[in-house]
């Protein structure tokens, strides 16, 4: 079989091609003229393959001639490529146009999350107490987590199962925990501060636990008082006194019932008397524990360096999430987490209402 050594068809598949890519609008339509022409079954490509067929003689000049199209053919495709985009920029830039000038549509108000709205609250129920507000690393050494609280190295709370390990810092170092307390904050405090000591700690916590009432990360908030004859009554008033604010409850009975916690010694679980039937709070006549507490164990007064026979003092604990349950009549923790904007809108605050004592918790 025998080519056709004229150039006709050479230039009929340009004005083809060229034709086609000035049709083309869109990147699609751009592409198929592109694999059409160039591709490995495009008409350029066949001709290249028939380029066998022709004689010897005719071969180098109708190949020169393919190389050429080829070029000036990529070239083509090639800039109307780029012309097809910019013609698309334009017109995003031209459809998405803002104006700068008009006034702003108005859409609901956010909220703020539960859980700040709660901080914020209990940051000035014990703010107006004398507390101030310490904060530490969510990452935090065995040392501040668990020895200096007097905890073994035998109780469960340091097991795997219970609590999230990090490697440590340095080959031979203990792993690092992703803090299970804030307990961490009042090392840390007693240890860079002077006493008398009024402080909370706020902040997020991990455990290795999931369920409608637990979840893997929540927020607690610790408080630590060391002054010197600091005894059980104080903190008793102290905890009695916020609860019955926060609840906005002068009357709210409270219970103290005594526990184990080996940073503490007395420790006490704290209660609040609530209605299981309805969930409301100082209503009914069952009981419901919303935080632990006790005096500091001398231990770990004498791990941060102070004398208990100089020093007192008490620390308490308590689960923020559960207090904004209870205060917003919230049935299932794991809602706080799944960024549900109908469920913030309905359980959230607005972020221009302040929680004050002026105003009222």
């Amino acid at each position: 079989m025998t080519g056709n050594p004229d150039s006709n068809d050479l230039e009929a598949l340009k004005a083809e091609t060229v034709a086609a890519l000035a049709a083309a609008r869109t990147p699609g339509e751009w592409d198929a003229v592109r694999v059409g022409t160039l591709g490995r079954a495009g008409k350029l490509t066949s001709l290249l393959r028939q380029l066998g067929t022709f004689p010897p003689e005719e071969r180098k000049a109708r190949g020169q001639a393919l190389n050429v199209l080829r070029d000036e053919l990529s070239k083509l495709v090639e800039e109307r490529g780029r012309e097809i985009e910019e013609e698309g920029l334009q017109a995003r830039l031209v459809a998405e146009r803002v104006d700068v000038t008009q006034p702003a549509e108005l859409r609901a108000e956010g909220k703020l999350h539960p859980v700040s709205r709660a901080i914020e609250e209990i940051t000035a129920i014990f703010g107006a107490m004398g507390f101030g507000v310490a904060d530490g690393p969510d990452i935090e050494s065995q040392w501040h987590n668990f020895s200096a609280l007097n905890t073994p190295d035998h109780h469960p709370a340091r097991t795997e199962q219970d609590t999230f390990y990090l490697p440590p810092e340095k080959e031979g170092a203990l792993p690092r925990v992703l803090r299970t307390q804030t307990s961490g904050v009042q090392i840390r405090t007693m240890l860079e501060r002077e006493p008398p000591l009024r402080i909370i700690a706020p902040g997020r916590t991990y455990r290795a636990d999931h369920d409608a009432t637990h979840s893997p990360m929540f927020h607690q908030c610790e408080g630590l008082v060391i002054e010197k004859g600091i005894t059980l009554a104080h903190l008793k008033g102290c905890l009695i006194e916020f609860l019955r604010v926060y609840f906005n409850d002068p009357a709210l009975p409270v219970r103290f019932r005594a526990s184990y916690f080996p940073f503490t010694e007395p420790s006490m679980e704290v209660d609040i008397g609530w209605s299981k039937a309805s969930g409301e709070v100082g209503k009914g006549d069952d009981w419901l524990e919303v935080l632990g507490a006790g005096m500091v164990q001398p231990r770990v007064l004498a791990n941060c360096g102070l004398d208990p026979a100089e020093w007192q003092g008490f620390a308490f604990g308590m689960g923020i999430e559960r207090l904004a349950m209870l205060k917003n009549g919230i049935p299932d923790l794991r809602a706080f987490y799944e960024s549900d904007l109908r469920w913030l809108q309905h359980y959230g605050t607005s972020p221009y209402s302040p929680a004050t004592l002026i105003e009222g918790i």
